[in-house]
């Protein structure tokens, strides 16, 4: 089964998070990999997924930085049973 891939307007909020002086460092940190995952279909790993979750539990991130979070968590990698 393919994996999910970031479409274009996860991909323009990860952008603005990106270019943002004032967007705060968890932001920054979740959206970086949405633009990595532009048109493959790589996982989000395990650092960038905390970011992802701190920024969504925010009260004062941005509509692009949450969409942007919300990408990359719907990319998590599920864990493996041993």
């Amino acid at each position: 089964m393919a994996g999910k891939q970031t479409g274009k307007a996860a991909g323009s909020a990860a952008g603005k998070i990106l270019r943002s002086k004032t967007a705060p460092a968890a932001a920054k940190r979740a959206a970086a990999p949405d633009l990595a995952q532009v048109g493959n279909s790589k996982k989000t790993g395990a650092q960038a997924a905390s970011a992802a979750g701190k920024t969504l539990a925010s009260k004062t991130a941005s509509t692009a930085a949450k969409r942007a979070a919300a990408s990359d968590l719907s990319q998590r990698a599920g864990k493996r049973k041993k």
